[in-house]
């Protein structure tokens, strides 16, 4: 599938779907953290990160479910880092994969429409598949990136209970009528999603290296879930926190594919071992 065939009219749901249903329910970031471009022998500059990036492009775009560059270490290189990532985007696309942004871009009002026309505008540069937002200036203030994924048929993750310590003292505090806020944000996804089939366009960022979920993860869309792999999560985690939502499960894995790099094939042997050790535990 290319950027340009009538299937990408469809929700960003529906062929999220037929992605981990044809290639495996698998997510790949592309992270070019300084010390992953030291360790493939690169540069710590805009040359290392067109290197590492290109090779994750070529190794997995034509086999893999979804690739999730996280804009901040392309950012950092300013306009000769976008470059790059703007190609990455287009490239990966254009092999079949599915294109998460994940840049967790959460404001108000224009701001928040300006972000939303940047990730989900169909003629802008960076246009994704779909792209990480945070809810915590309120989930109304999301309207303008989800209202812009639905027109673009584009899709939008929502931060709900994230993998890091820290995210707990604001995501598991209680609202005034019993909730967490996670639940509240889980809720007005779960809103979202309502009636969509086969699946919605408004997924959930929720934790595979949490204890427990304890919220009702049933949103009828999709759960990514970060911290597999070298952050201590494995598939067989994945059953126990996510229960009956577990085949809409989208598990990430950075570090733990991209360390068997620069070796195209290393990448292909890593992403398809991952896979299948999901797909077992999911199916």
């Amino acid at each position: 599938m290319t950027p340009e065939s009538p299937e990408n009219l469809e929700p960003f749901g529906a062929r999220l779907r037929r992605a981990m249903d044809t290639r495996g329910p698998l997510c790949v970031g592309i992270d070019p953290h300084a010390s992953l471009l030291a360790s493939w022998g690169l540069g710590d500059d805009v040359a290392g990160l067109e290197r590492f990036t290109n090779t994750v492009v070529e190794a997995l775009a034509d086999r893999v479910a979804v690739l999730k560059p996280q804009s901040a270490f392309f950012e950092r290189f300013g306009s000769r880092g976008i470059a790059v990532l703007e190609r990455a985007v287009a490239d990966a696309r254009q092999a079949g994969a599915l294109v998460l942004m994940d840049a967790k871009r959460g404001d108000i009002g224009s701001t928040m429409a300006a972000y939303a026309a940047t990730y989900l505008d169909k003629d802008s540069p960076l246009f994704s598949d779909a792209v990480t937002v945070s809810p915590y200036l309120g989930f109304g203030s999301l309207r303008p990136a989800l209202d812009a994924a639905r027109i673009s048929g584009a899709g939008v993750f929502v931060l709900a209970l994230t993998s890091n310590p820290e995210g707990a003292e604001v995501q598991r505090t209680a609202t005034p009528d019993g909730r967490s806020l996670a639940q509240v944000m889980l809720d007005h996804i779960a809103e979202e999603n309502r009636g969509d089939t086969p699946l919605g366009s408004v997924g959930a960022v929720v934790g595979a290296t949490l204890a427990e979920a304890g919220v009702e993860l049933a949103v009828n869309g999709p759960l990514l879930a970060p911290g597999m792999g070298a952050q201590g999560a494995t598939a067989a985690d994945l059953p126990r926190i996510f229960g009956s939502a577990v085949r809409d499960v989208l598990p990430s894995f950075s570090r733990g594919v991209l360390r068997h790099g620069p070796s195209v094939a290393g990448l292909r042997e890593s992403a398809a071992r991952e896979a299948a050790e999901v797909a077992e535990s999911v199916k």
